[in-house]
C-alpha cells in the first residue's frame, strides 16, 4: 500500500481533528447537511496547512495602547474550485482568505475512458495572482486536476497548490509525474482506485453526497 512518503509532492495531514472529520465524511451514514459542514470544516483546516509559507511584509500598526510591528500577507491569491464538487469548498477557503479572487473551471469525466473534458472556463485574459489554489474534494485518476493545472499554467499562474480531501495513489502519482512543481495537500491518502476509477474505500461521489443527488438517497426502497 502506498504511503505519503512515496510522493515528494504530497502532504497528508496528521492532525487529530482532520483524521476525525475525514472518517465522519467517509461514513455512508453521514447525511448531506453534515457532509457539507464537514467539507467546509476540513477545507478550512487544509487551506490553513497549505498556506504556511505565504510571503509576508513587516508593517507598522497602532494598537489601542501603542504603536507595534506585525506581518501582512503580500501574495495575491486566487481560488479555483473545479465544478461541481469544488464549489462546496469555496466558502470555507474564502472565510480564511477573504481577499482571494475566485475563478471557476469545469471538467466532465467520460465514464468509459475516465478522461476529463473541459466544459467551463471562467478565467480572465491575464492571471492576476501570485498563488492559485485548486480546490477539489477528490483526487482520483488525477485527470481533471492535471487538466486544470495545465490550463492554469498556460494562463500564466506562477505558483499552484492543489487542496483536496481524499486522494488515491494513482492520482497523486499522475500529478507528480505531470506537475512535479505543484504541492498536493489532502486529509487522507486512500488505498487505490477500482475498475471504475472510484477511490477505495473512498466516500462515494462527493458531489452527489454534498448536494443530495445520490440516487440511493431518494430512490424508493426496493427499486
Amino acid at each position: 500500500m502506498a504511503s505519503a512518503a512515496d510522493f515528494p509532492n504530497l502532504h497528508v495531514s496528521n492532525h487529530p481533528l482532520v483524521r476525525h472529520k475525514i472518517r465522519m465524511l467517509a461514513d455512508r451514514n453521514t447525511p448531506s447537511k453534515l457532509f457539507r459542514e464537514l467539507v467546509k470544516e476540513l477545507t478550512s483546516l487544509m487551506v490553513y496547512e497549505a498556506t504556511t509559507d505565504l510571503p509576508t511584509a513587516t508593517v507598522r500598526y497602532q494598537s489601542p495602547l501603542e504603536e507595534g510591528e506585525g506581518a501582512e500577507i503580500t501574495a495575491r491569491i486566487g481560488l479555483v474550485p473545479i465544478i461541481r464538487a469544488g464549489l462546496g469548498m469555496t466558502d470555507a477557503a474564502l472565510a480564511i482568505l477573504p481577499q482571494a479572487q475566485v475563478w471557476h473551471l469545469g471538467f466532465r469525466r467520460d465514464e468509459e475512458t475516465h478522461r476529463p473534458t473541459s466544459y467551463y472556463n471562467h478565467l480572465p485574459e491575464v492571471c492576476p495572482n501570485d498563488l492559485v489554489i485548486v480546490l477539489d474534494p477528490m483526487l482520483a485518476t488525477g485527470g481533471s486536476a492535471s487538466a486544470a493545472i495545465s490550463t492554469l499554467k498556460r494562463w500564466g499562474a506562477p505558483k499552484i497548490t492543489f487542496v483536496g480531501l481524499i486522494a488515491a495513489p494513482e492520482g497523486v502519482r499522475r500529478l507528480h509525474q505531470e506537475h512535479p512543481d505543484v504541492r498536493v495537500h489532502v486529509a487522507l491518502l486512500d488505498r487505490e482506485l477500482d475498475e471504475n476509477a472510484f477511490i477505495r474505500p473512498g466516500l462515494g461521489d462527493a458531489g452527489d453526497r454534498m448536494f443530495g443527488t445520490d440516487p440511493a438517497l431518494w430512490e424508493p426502497a426496493g427499486e
